[in-house]
């Protein structure tokens, strides 16, 4: 059977309603990050492009177009906190994506309870169910193939400690779905959840290999 594929080279743009591009990955859990000035005003701003990247030692990151106030505080002090978005602050959130004047608390804008960390000098979400404290690793800006810099900047950061809510804890294992997190993929609007009832298992067979030596099998 044949199959038809829609063909774009992205440079010379996609011909379609809406970029595709974040559709295709995702959805992707949202960078809630949070960081303060060096006069300790709080900034709280959510990032479409945001995953972890390195397990041992955690590395997580998230990628700004423009050279936003979380990059400028975070870039400046060494440090910004991740914050879980839920269902239940999904409007929270969006009102801290507003674009404001350097300075104003986003804390305060959307109604949010700032919580002292414990090891860096930023507070994270008190209504949110998991918290990260981060240390600023790198700070890139990206180039494309040509070797041109691009407008947008790659922050990474260590976490150096983690908060979780107890309840989202059974027989020590963390219950992704029952945090009910939201996640970005699509247009503006465009947001997803976590449910439980769609969790699939992928069990793994144990194969045996056969080398070129018939005596030694290895099993994989």
């Amino acid at each position: 059977m044949t199959t038809d594929y829609y063909y774009y080279e992205p440079e010379r743009g996609h011909g379609l309603p809406h970029n595709p591009l974040n559709a295709i990955i995702g959805p992707r859990p949202i960078g809630w990050i949070s960081s303060v000035n060096e006069q300790g005003v709080a900034n709280l701003a959510p990032y479409s492009f945001f995953n972890c990247f390195n397990y041992q030692p955690p590395i997580i990151g998230f990628a700004s177009s423009g050279w936003k106030n979380s990059v400028e505080n975070i870039t400046r002090t060494g440090y910004f906190a991740w914050n879980l978005v839920t269902r239940e602050l999904a409007s929270a959130m969006n009102e801290t994506s507003a674009s404001v004047a350097a300075g104003v608390d986003e804390f305060a804008l959307a109604g949010l309870t700032p919580a002292a960390s414990r090891k860096i000098p930023v507070p994270r979400v008190s209504e949110s169910p998991v918290n990260f404290e981060c240390k600023l690793t790198q700070c890139i800006q990206l180039t494309n193939a040509a070797e041109e810099k691009l407008n947008t900047w790659l922050v990474l950061g260590e976490v150096v400690a983690v908060h979780i809510a107890a309840h989202l804890l059974e027989d020590g294992v963390y219950q992704t779905a029952k945090a009910h997190p939201v996640m970005r993929a699509g247009g503006p609007s465009a947001y997803y959840g976590c449910s439980a009832a769609h969790k699939s298992r992928i069990f793994v067979k144990q194969l045996w290999i056969t080398t070129c030596d018939p005596t030694l099998n290895v099993k994989a």
